[in-house]
């Protein structure tokens, strides 16, 4: 990566980058400082394009490599989470995401299902009207590697519905793949530069091979010993702190890696939090580190409110159980998911309102505080920002709602608070085991 970043501080410019991997915090950073070189601030309004790639047909992605800059200068377009290299080897954790989105997000869950079909073989036409019943176990198992199917019947004829409700038709196509191979073997256009993302890719693939010899390809592989998470972490927090100018004292880090098991994208998490937390104070000591990130009882209410806003079911139910075994009392647990569920309200009212500028939900925290926050505050007045109301909260708050307030629709998070007022209610008049009642709202919330 550092020859790459020189290459770019000459003006060497490849016309496509793909960064892919498991570890997503390395790739949004190096996204973001290649992004910083090619692109200054005052050059983005006119010259940088971001597309959902989960949700970009081949057409949008041509249509947008092909046409120049607005301006005659440089154009950038960051495609992140590409599906376009995905094969058969990837179709069961396809089918993970087409099952975790078809409640809360059922067109994404039609666009990943599209894709499906077309890595799969499959046609839309061919499963519906209960064509689907005609494929045999062992037929989807020898296509679909690491998925026996058996509870397809549960989500299949649901997303065909849900497509046939939607109109939506085949996705892209073998042609329109092979026509995506010929621009990016011609060319693209003088200063257009394409800079793709994704966790998954088969580099057996036409398209895979050709972007590696036009472009540059890196790959960010998951850290696994440990003495190489703690480098790979101190590298990425050194970084971090210079760009604030803060530093961490040893006493701090020692602290920090004991909380967070020195895994990168919590630790990072942390450490932002940590940075906001000291504010001008410029040396991070064990103390902040106590204070922010090691109380017990509030790491505990930090973790059941983000495992909440994050879906996560287990990590959810196992904070809940360690502050009850803290002697937490159930309408404190109560109160916190009552906050955490408005303030994810609040958020996606924000998000749908289409007034906050280049939204994005893997968004970092330095870019959030630079270009999404002041647009929240402008559109707050005097009395949104009563208690209470996510225009009072500190930035860390309004970030972390923001992002994760697209797992949830409007109508869902209302539902939850209506069940959260029968949950209080029950505390109150009813002989029902508190954790119970706790357990259950969690298991729903989190399905």
């Amino acid at each position: 990566m550092e020859k790459i970043f020189a290459d770019l501080k000459k003006d060497i410019i490849a016309p496509c980058y793909l960064l892919y991997g498991e570890e997503e915090y390395l790739i949004n950073e190096t996204l973001n400082k290649i992004l910083d070189i090619i692109l200054p601030d005052g050059s983005r309004d006119f010259s940088l394009f971001y597309l959902d790639g989960e949700n970009t047909d081949i057409d949008s992605l041509m249509e947008n490599i092909l046409t120049p800059s607005l301006l005659g200068d440089r154009k950038v377009v960051v495609v992140q989470n590409t599906t376009i290299f995905q094969s058969r080897e990837n179709l069961a954790k396809l089918i993970q995401k087409i099952r975790g989105s078809i409640d809360e997000q059922p067109a994404k869950a039609a666009k990943y299902f599209l894709t499906f079909l077309e890595i799969a073989g499959f046609s839309l036409e061919d499963l519906q009207n209960n064509g689907w019943q005609k494929i045999t176990d062992d037929e989807w198992s020898r296509i679909v590697k690491g998925d026996a199917g058996e509870e397809r019947e549960k989500w299949l004829p649901r997303i065909l519905e849900i497509c046939s409700d939607s109109g939506l038709s085949e996705a892209s196509g073998t042609d329109k793949i092979e026509r995506l191979e010929e621009i990016f073997k011609s060319g693209l256009p003088a200063g257009n530069c394409l800079i793709l993302t994704a966790e998954d890719v088969d580099k057996r693939k036409k398209l895979y091979k050709i972007v590696a010899e036009a472009g540059v390809v890196h790959h960010f592989g998951a850290v696994k010993s440990e003495t190489a998470k703690k480098e790979t972490l101190q590298r990425q927090a050194q970084r971090l702190l210079e760009s604030q100018g803060k530093k961490l004292s040893p006493a701090a880090w020692v602290a920090l890696g004991r909380k967070t098991g020195f895994d990168l994208r919590r630790s990072m998490s942390e450490l932002e939090k940590l940075i906001s937390y000291v504010g001008d104070k410029a040396l991070i000591d064990k103390d902040d580190v106590e204070e922010a990130v090691g109380r017990t009882k509030e790491d505990n209410i930090f973790a059941l409110t983000t495992a909440l806003s994050e879906k996560n079911q287990l990590a959810a139910l196992d904070a809940l159980k360690n502050l009850l075994d803290q002697g937490t009392h159930h309408l404190m647990i109560l109160t916190m998911m009552i906050r955490e569920i408005r303030f994810l309200l609040q958020a996606r009212i924000l998000v749908d309102s289409g007034k906050l500028p280049k939204f994005t939900s893997s968004m970092e925290y330095g870019w959030f505080q630079k270009v999404l926050y002041p647009a929240v505050g402008e559109l707050s007045n005097p009395s949104a920002r009563r208690e209470g109301l996510i225009f009072s909260q500190h930035p860390f708050v309004v970030y972390n709602a923001l992002r994760n307030c697209i797992r949830f629709n409007n109508d869902r998070l209302i539902r939850f608070l209506d069940d959260l007022l029968e949950l209080d209610r029950a505390f109150k008049t009813s002989a029902s085991s508190p954790q119970l009642l706790l357990e259950m709202f969690l298991i729903k919330a989190c399905a």
